[in-house]
């Protein structure tokens, strides 16, 4: 086939942006925040957005070919904690909002989120912190019953910290400790899946920047509610494919490497569409880009949730490779590259 010259991003945008979103807490169901954010950044490269009632963010980029609409999503909500209850001494118990791997969070700092917008900060910890004190410590913090909050302020009894207004049900975000290395790796919490959102943005800004259109109109849903499960099982009415993006899974039987984007032929949901997702893999050969073919065991999409909602639609899901997910995650720049190129191709060449 013929090759073309691939697209340019911005290099500088893109980190600029990914470490923005990731350091603007967001756990599901507190994700106004960066919400707003972004849609400062739809604003600005002149998208038109509107959010709905749900909480999600519908960015349009209008094509040369407006009578079919293309959908785009990735979800901005990210895992954390939230207030169970206050102990006697002042300390917290937590719950997990998503699926929190316990043993990664001991040792992690956190802010709470009050119900009257003040933050504190304050640390993860077992019930048995100290090694010099309990026996079995090394054993404690497997279960979220075993870790508790140390807050960062003066207080030792359950009614000093109601006095600061913190309450069960207020909201913690876990420190994302995000960092972007020489090499171009990307290193955080949540790069699942903030790093598909900043992906997306950049492609439409390079596409904008170098006068590109796509060719039928595009919605990219930003949903709010994934890691929950439900958070793109409403999208716009108008909308007959979707392309899941989201973080490409790395590890037991699988084939992707932070380097690649990866193309989900099938997860825990069951299988994505067979014509999307040849399409796909042949503009990946076609371009001769780095990807692999997986099969994620234990993984839903937000394309899984417009499907179980009761969409008339084709379904896809790609996404960057991201190791140690759910935990302090990391990709590289490659990988989110060679997914905004196999985006970029998509947009630009597949008609229906």
């Amino acid at each position: 086939m013929e090759k073309r010259d691939g697209m340019k991003f911005d290099t500088l945008y893109f980190n600029q942006l990914v470490t923005d979103i990731l350091t603007t807490p967001s756990p599901s169901g507190f994700t106004h925040l960066v919400i707003e954010k972004i849609a400062g950044y739809a604003s600005n490269l002149g998208l038109k957005h509107y959010q709905t009632n749900k909480g999600n963010l519908i960015i349009t980029f209008e094509g040369n070919e407006p009578k079919k609409t293309m959908g785009l999503s990735a979800h901005v909500d990210t895992l954390g904690l939230m207030v169970r209850s206050i102990n006697t001494d002042g300390s917290l118990n937590v719950t997990s909002i998503g699926a929190n791997q316990p043993m990664t969070l001991q040792g992690e700092y956190c802010v709470i989120h009050t119900r009257h917008e003040k933050t504190y900060t304050g640390t993860i910890l077992s019930q048995a912190p100290a090694s010099h004190v309990y026996e079995d410590n090394n054993k404690a913090g497997q279960k979220f019953d075993e870790l508790i909050i140390r807050l960062d302020e003066v207080v030792s009894t359950k009614e000093d910290v109601q006095k600061l207004g913190i309450y069960n049900g207020d909201f913690i975000s876990i420190d994302p400790k995000t960092t972007i290395t020489n090499s171009g790796f990307i290193k955080s919490r949540h790069i699942d899946d903030k790093a598909s959102v900043a992906i997306i943005l950049t492609l439409f800004k390079s596409m904008l920047d170098q006068g590109q259109k796509p060719k039928h109109n595009v919605q990219f849903i930003v949903s709010t509610y994934e890691e929950v499960g439900h958070g793109a099982t409403h999208i716009p009415r108008n909308l007959e494919r979707l392309i899941a993006v989201d973080m490409g899974c790395i590890g037991k039987d699988l084939s992707c490497t932070e380097y690649d984007v990866s193309i989900c032929a099938k997860d825990s949901s069951g299988p994505y569409d067979y014509q999307m997702t040849s399409e796909l893999v042949e503009l990946a050969n076609k371009y001769n880009l780095n990807y692999v073919v997986d099969i994620y065991p234990y993984y839903r999409s937000d394309a899984s949730a417009a499907l179980a909602a009761g969409h008339d639609i084709k379904a896809a899901l790609i996404g960057p490779g991201v190791h140690a997910s759910h935990g302090v995650e990391r990709t590289h720049f490659k990988g989110c590259e060679n997914t905004m190129k196999l985006l970029h191709a998509y947009l630009m060449e597949i008609k229906w």
